[in-house]
């Protein structure tokens, strides 16, 4: 008997809270909780009345229908956790998942109306924006996130990616040092920026965002991959190379870093090193181009004229456009007329605006070596026949 009063007790006190809470928001939703919790007091009701023995099963149904289940939802929505409002996103996520984007948006509107401080409406409305290329839309709705749950750090990101996006730089970057401070351990965040301060070519700042990443991230291999690039680009090869090896073993299928390792040890003129790099490169389809570009150049350096053709006709029929990078290289003059034109196929390259720079750069710092030793080797034949003239003069005196 005092079981079935204290059931009463409950019941009674969560239906007259959730009546109340009908009256206060006159939201529809609390009628279907308040008919499911009158069937369950009822049911009991009749129990007591006729005295039936009611099965233990039933008993804990009645518990969690009458009792269980509204005391939840009040408890949710002293968090200010809504049902109507979990209802709704749920719907919205559904039409998402059906790809009714148009309900689901109209749905979250028609929410954010009702509840202007709905964090998931506010949520799942950027990511809906943002899907369909509407950046200012997003970025206005990811801050009304941020505003209401200050440690949403994957809507702050947000916010600074978009920025990016919209070539607002300044704003992204001061995002990103601000959510940093926050979780510096957050190393998307130090990617982004890390990529927004090499984009400005601040490479040592660069560096610095990377490096204080790893301290947090020490098995990220983008991170690694990242600070090789920006140590390139500060022309520390040696370093560069370090980060490359460490990028490299962490993820094996990594073959930019050893491309870029290959060219570097070419560069500092290890040879051997370079060609076995190489020879590497090959089982990449991004990279196999390059590879073949640059072991005919090895091949050239070491005399072997005929690998350095083979190697050379192979790259070109890989991409067409390493004709005319070839072409203009003095060291292929020799082999020149043995060069193929190709078949006029271009490989397409899934590079980033990273690699793409890198690269460059690395095929820049070893051409201008190539001009340097090419200039020197001119100045001492200049001199070497200035000798001879004179030492004929000598001889005609």
């Amino acid at each position: 008997m005092i079981e079935k009063v204290i059931f009463y007790i409950l019941a009674f006190v969560i239906f007259i809270t959730i009546f109340c809470k009908l009256i206060k928001r006159n939201d529809t939703i609390y009628i279907y909780i308040l008919i499911m919790e009158f069937l369950g007091i009822a049911i009991r009701f009749i129990d007591i009345v006729n005295n039936l023995d009611l099965n233990e099963i039933i008993i804990i149904l009645l518990y969690i229908v009458s009792v269980a289940i509204p005391l939840i939802i009040v408890v949710l929505e002293k968090k200010s956790i809504f049902l109507s409002e979990m209802l709704c996103i749920l719907k919205a996520k559904i039409n998402l998942k059906s790809g009714d984007n148009d309900n689901a948006r109209r749905k979250l509107i028609k929410l954010i109306a009702k509840y202007p401080n709905s964090y998931y409406a506010h949520k799942l409305l950027a990511q809906i924006y943002e899907k369909e290329g509407k950046d200012e839309e997003a970025i206005d709705e990811y801050v009304r996130a941020v505003d209401l749950n200050t440690k949403d750090y994957d809507s702050y990101y947000q916010i600074a990616f978009l920025l990016n996006n919209q070539e607002k730089q300044a704003e992204s970057e001061k995002m990103l040092m601000e959510l940093l401070s926050k979780k510096p351990e957050y190393y998307k965040a130090s990617e982004l920026l890390g990529s927004i301060l090499y984009d400005q070519e601040n490479f040592k700042q660069a560096a610095r965002v990377y490096i204080e990443a790893l301290k947090y991230n020490p098995t990220r291999y983008e991170l690694y991959y990242a600070l090789g690039m920006t140590y390139t680009r500060l022309n520390d090869f040696q370093t560069a190379k370090e980060y490359y090896e460490k990028a490299a073993t962490i993820n094996s299928m990594l073959y930019h870093a050893r491309l870029n390792i290959a060219q570097i040890a070419l560069i500092t003129g290890e040879l051997d090193e370079a060609e076995t790099r190489f020879f590497d490169c090959m089982q990449d389809k991004d990279s196999e181009p390059e590879a073949y570009y640059y072991l005919s150049i090895i091949s050239l350096m070491k005399g072997e004229r005929d690998k350095a053709v083979g190697y050379i006709n192979i790259a070109i029929e890989l991409d067409n456009r390493i004709y005319k990078k070839a072409c203009k290289q003095e060291i292929f003059s020799t082999i020149k007329d043995e060069i193929r034109l190709g078949n006029g196929k271009k490989y397409r390259y899934h590079l980033t605006y990273q690699e793409l720079k890198t690269k460059k750069h690395l095929d820049d710092t070893f051409n201008l070596i190539g001009k340097m030793k090419q200039n020197d080797n001119n100045i001492k034949n200049k001199n070497n026949e200035n000798k001879e003239q004179d030492l004929d003069k000598y001889r005609e005196f």
